[in-house]
């Protein structure tokens, strides 16, 4: 599938139409950011704004291809807009009222999103190929500097003081700065070499998807399928995993579906023949065929939960889904990395302006994992355990039969799922979800 020109979707900035920063073996900085996916380009902007020199290496170029489902909730959009990003309709973003659940039930359900003074009451939805462009360009329009084409292989380490402070790339290039920052993904390549392992016990999922042309790409609605079957419901087999299906504008819509590795069949299942099975199941008219396919069904995994540790130590910073900050409850995990990116660099400029390398500048550092925890160590926590039980169908099934014809108790969970609420809370949804989230052990 052609990503099309820069110039497609939201207005704004884009990197593939900036000139890119060349970059030269000894290049230094203040801070080196490794990646410019949403939790790179977001780091950046914030620590350019904030007078730091940035240094961000990615090793491909823009408009660029991203397994992700495109769905911005308004966790997503709230971040967007603090990056300083119009995000109204009139700026060429495709807004959506809530879900819509199909559950194997005759009716969907509808659940608006929630009118709340921390966030919008409007998700969006765009092309990563979009969406990591106007990201990069943003960071760019704030005084970063951006190479692309450079792949950073390993960080640099300082044998005295056994501080990373620098990395090098496929070319033997060597780019120095007291911090670096690995924004650089699940592949967390920077996190393993410098020793931090993925925690096994923490849950992991995969995805699959692709775009389809479709008649149902202006719907107002992102649709969520809590049950994938391979025929008529009730008259064939119950899949295992969850789906969802959104317009991205043109006509074409984002299908795909996800597994935890919380289900006995994660590890036993070809995902791409299952999407298939289950998309030949959908009603025809919505056009999920395989001729209507746009590009090959792509996969990706998605470490959650804060899966690696720490966050920060001898000059490495962790964000995003390196750090596996994907939500356990919803597979969300653009928005994690842009807000923990808000808080790196918020101790990233703490720390230069008390000197980096000083006792004041490290303290400053410990912050980012105590702004982390205090954020969503609770609430991954829960997740966790919702991930744990709806790995069984038999539980998933019966909270879909029972659960959801409660609009009161669904109101609820589809705030938690999605983690939305005001703090202090306003209503009693949000004062449970919070108290939940507070009495939980941080992860």
């Amino acid at each position: 599938m052609s990503e099309g020109p820069a110039t497609e979707g939201p207005r704004g900035p884009r990197a593939s139409l900036l000139p890119p920063t060349k970059v030269s073996d000894g290049d230094e900085a203040d801070v080196i950011v490794v990646g410019a996916g949403p939790g790179g380009s977001a780091a950046a902007t914030f620590l350019a704004r904030q007078g730091v020199d940035v240094l961000v290496l990615e090793k491909t170029q823009f408009p660029r291809e991203k397994v992700c489902g495109d769905g911005l909730t308004p966790r997503a959009v709230r971040m967007l807009t603090r990056l300083g990003i119009d995000t109204s309709e009139d700026a060429g973003w495709l807004h959506n009222r809530g879900l819509c659940v199909h559950s194997g039930r005759p009716e969907p359900l509808y659940f608006t999103w929630p009118q709340l003074v921390d966030f919008p009451s409007y998700g969006l939805a765009a092309r990563r190929a979009v969406l990591d462009d106007l990201l990069a360009g943003t960071a760019v329009e704030a005084g970063a500097r951006l190479s692309t084409g450079v792949k950073v292989t390993a960080p640099v380490v300082d044998q005295r003081s056994g501080r990373i402070v620098g990395v090098t790339d496929d070319q033997g290039r060597t780019f120095r700065a007291p911090i670096v920052v690995a924004a650089d993904g699940n592949s967390a390549r920077l996190a393993l070499q410098a020793g931090r392992d993925r925690i096994p016990s923490r849950p992991m999922g995969v995805a699959v998807r692709s775009y389809y042309t479709s008649p149902r790409a202006n719907l107002e609605w992102m649709d969520s399928f809590l049950e994938l079957w391979d025929g008529r419901p009730g008259e064939s087999n119950l899949l295992p995993g969850y789906g969802w299906a959104w317009g991205v504008g043109d006509g074409v819509v984002n299908v795909g579906l996800g597994m935890l590795n919380t289900s006995a069949a994660f590890a036993k299942t070809d995902y791409k023949e299952l999407m298939r099975r289950w998309l030949d199941a959908t009603p025809e008219e919505w056009g999920y065929r395989e001729p209507n396919r746009l590009e090959p069904i792509r996969g990706a995994a998605l470490p959650m939960a804060f899966n690696r540790k720490p966050f920060y130590r001898d000059g490495l910073v962790l964000v995003g889904d390196s750090a596996g900050m994907i939500s356990p409850f919803n597979g969300e995990g653009i928005s994690y990395a842009m807000e923990s990116a808000e808080m790196a660099a918020r101790a990233i400029a703490d720390a230069h302006g008390r000197g980096f390398g000083s006792r004041g500048a490290e303290l400053a550092m410990a912050g980012y994992e105590t702004s982390l925890r205090q954020a969503w160590g609770g609430y991954y926590r829960l997740g966790s355990v919702f991930v744990e039980l709806i790995g069984h169908p038999t539980v998933m099934r019966v909270c879909t039969k029972y659960g959801l014809p409660r609009k009161r108790l669904m109101r609820l969970v589809h705030k938690l799922l999605a983690n939305l609420t005001d703090s202090p809370g306003r209503d009693m949804d949000d004062r449970i979800i919070n108290a939940l989230s507070g009495m939980a052990p941080s992860m």
